[in-house]
């Protein structure tokens, strides 16, 4: 009975004390008597010593069972949302439902068009919830975009544990994730007007600001009304007057459609490099086993890296926060090496159908252009030009030096190597572009058998895919040949 009645040193101590100044006159239960005699007082302070050596065995045994599981690599509390706790081999498993939205919360969310509030509303459409059956908040979406959980790595004991659990989704797409949280990590503002379809996609020429949208109505004097929407520079700067003028909107529609126009890829050219693309992908058979073997050897020398850390710590030779702090640092690179073999494995062959993918999407430009839909016209032309479409003198242009711009890093696009293609095949002279026709029969009078200026010469296409091939693989996210090799298990 005592283990119940006092488990700690202070409530023992009071207990006792009770009894000397006369508060209790005597303990009594089923099996025990503690009267308030010398005996007595003393026979309960060693059962209460007995109790108090019991709970700090127990807890010290329950403690090494867990840092037990720890070294192991299993996590040792309730799963998060995406995975299971498998009470037959005591272990966390995928829940494979719930994983795959968890990985498409954390796609849509580094794309840059969610907020925390739509992550959460996406979650509870697809039927992940609170315990009690409430909308998830917006806290706990960001809680769960930032959980090193889902890259197998976890948090316990305030230090960074590599899990033995498989993970959800690619170390790149987390660091993705945690850099979209912490630049959007700002507060939030109202929007005063209804956006129009082509804000957020042009800028100034002359001052650099953002184009913004306005709706008119106009009315006459016999009753009849005319809406208008005018595109103009927001005319944000102080320190000069931009002396642009407002655009009609179907007059941006009209020259925006003229730009998506001119990078569209002709049929011909997708068919072409569409077979160099099948012939490459049969001939590609070369290893990046050296690169494999490199990544790992790497991973080798953290290990090490991380067993010395270990010994250093144990030695007491560092602090416990500089152990915390490397080892943190250690396991997230390691992660992120094993993320690059994994990527590398996959690399080999997963290319041609992403390509493929690209070249039906710029093959289908030319319908986009003349798609009455300006949104959509919008979500293109940004791809495509990204943030260098300038209006001035009521002209729209593409800036110099286009490049998406990725952090501080600038990315070239397929696209960029798509209007190089066409502003070198407008360069060339006719007769480079010309070239005789294959077979045997003789060549028609008036044409010299020569093809017509939509064909290109084989080596001319050749340079033209190397380029294309070459901007594409730095443009086109590793990410997605893994997500397609992840749902493939489910």
């Amino acid at each position: 009975m005592s283990d119940r009645l006092a488990r700690n040193s202070v409530d023992g101590g009071q207990i006792v004390y009770f009894l000397d100044i006369g508060h209790l006159a005597s303990l009594k239960f089923p099996s025990h008597w503690f009267e308030n005699t010398p005996q007595g007082k003393f026979t309960l302070s060693m059962a209460f010593v007995q109790s108090k050596y019991y709970v700090d065995s127990l807890s010290e045994n329950t403690k090494r069972g867990l840092r037990q599981k720890v070294r192991m690599g299993i996590f040792p509390s309730q799963a998060p949302i995406g995975y299971l706790n498998d009470p037959r081999t005591k272990t966390i498993v995928i829940e494979k439902k719930s994983a795959k939205v968890i990985r498409l919360a954390f796609e849509k969310y580094t794309q840059g068009d969610m907020r925390l509030e739509d992550v959460a509303t996406f979650l509870a459409k697809n039927g992940i919830i609170t315990r009690s059956g409430k909308r998830i908040s917006k806290t706990r979406a960001a809680f769960i975009l930032s959980n090193p959980f889902y890259v197998a790595l976890f948090k316990y004991g305030g230090e960074i544990h590599e899990g033995a659990h498989e993970p959800i989704i690619s170390k790149k797409l987390f660091d993705e994730a945690q850099a979209m949280l912490k630049q959007r990590g700002q507060p939030e503002r109202k929007p005063k007007n209804e956006p129009q379809p082509f804000c957020g996609l042009i800028s100034c020429a002359s001052c650099g600001m953002m184009i913004t949208g306005e709706h008119k109505l106009k009315r006459q004097k016999n009753g009849n009304v005319h809406e208008y929407t005018y595109y103009r520079c927001t005319k944000k700067r102080k320190d000069m007057k931009c002396p642009e003028s407002a655009v009609r909107e179907e007059e941006m529609n009209r020259q925006l459609s003229s730009l998506i126009q001119t990078v569209s890829l002709p049929t011909d050219w997708a068919e072409e490099l569409n077979l160099m693309a099948i012939a490459e992908h049969k001939s590609s058979a070369q290893s990046m086993s050296a690169c494999v073997k490199e990544r790992e050897a790497k991973i080798q020398a953290i290990s090490q890296k991380l067993q010395r850390l270990l010994d250093g710590y144990l030695e007491q030779d560092i602090g416990r926060t500089v152990y915390r702090q490397e080892k943190a640092k250690l396991l997230s690179e390691k992660k992120s090496l094993e993320g690059e073999i994994s990527s590398l494995s996959h690399k080999q062959n997963d290319w041609l159908e992403p390509l493929q993918e690209w070249l039906k999407a710029a093959s289908r430009l030319d319908a986009i252009a003349s798609d009455a839909d300006l949104f959509v016209k919008k979500v293109c032309a940004k791809e495509i030009f990204g943030s260098n479409l300038r209006l001035g003198g009521k002209v729209l242009a593409v800036a110099t030096g286009d490049a998406q711009e990725n952090g501080s890093v600038s990315v070239p696009t397929q696209w960029a190597a798509l209007r190089a293609a066409h502003a070198s095949v407008g360069q060339m002279p006719t007769s480079q572009i010309l070239v005789p026709r294959e077979g045997i029969e003789p060549p028609t009078q008036g044409s010299s058998g020569l093809c017509s200026t939509t064909e290109l010469p084989r080596h001319f296409k050749n340079r033209i895919f190397e380029d294309m091939f070459n901007y594409f693989n730095a443009f086109f996210d590793e990410k997605q040949a893994f997500v397609r090799a992840r749902d493939s298990k489910f």
